[in-house]
């Protein structure tokens, strides 16, 4: 494991992230998404890892572009929207339930 990484994985706070890697970023916009934002980037490491064996520079370069892609996501729409999270890919985070159900419930817990 790089030194990079290493380092990144004792980080508690996406705010820790942005500028270790020198990411700028508005407050308001990490503070209403960043666990979207942190789950994006995960998403991206996943499909595109970073190579080993690079330089740290080199590394750092490449956890930057991915952080700031995440980040511009949420810059540009909202967590509906990106449906990072399993609550929002399912029906959109909407779940219905019929009043006839409701009643049957109701008098289960009843009895």
């Amino acid at each position: 494991m790089s030194n990079l990484l290493s380092e990144m994985e004792k980080f508690s706070a996406a705010e820790e992230f942005f500028n270790f890697l020198g990411v700028d970023y508005e407050p308001q916009v990490v503070h209403v998404n960043r666990l979207h934002i942190l789950k994006r980037f995960q998403q991206y490491l996943d499909r595109d890892p970073v190579a080993q064996g690079l330089s740290e520079a080199d590394e750092r370069v490449a956890y930057k572009k991915l952080l700031e892609m995440a980040y511009a996501d949420f810059v540009k729409s909202n967590a509906s929207t990106e449906k990072v999270f399993k609550v929002f890919q399912d029906a959109d985070g909407v779940q219905t339930v019929s009043v006839k159900k409701l009643k049957q419930t109701l008098d289960e817990r009843r009895a």
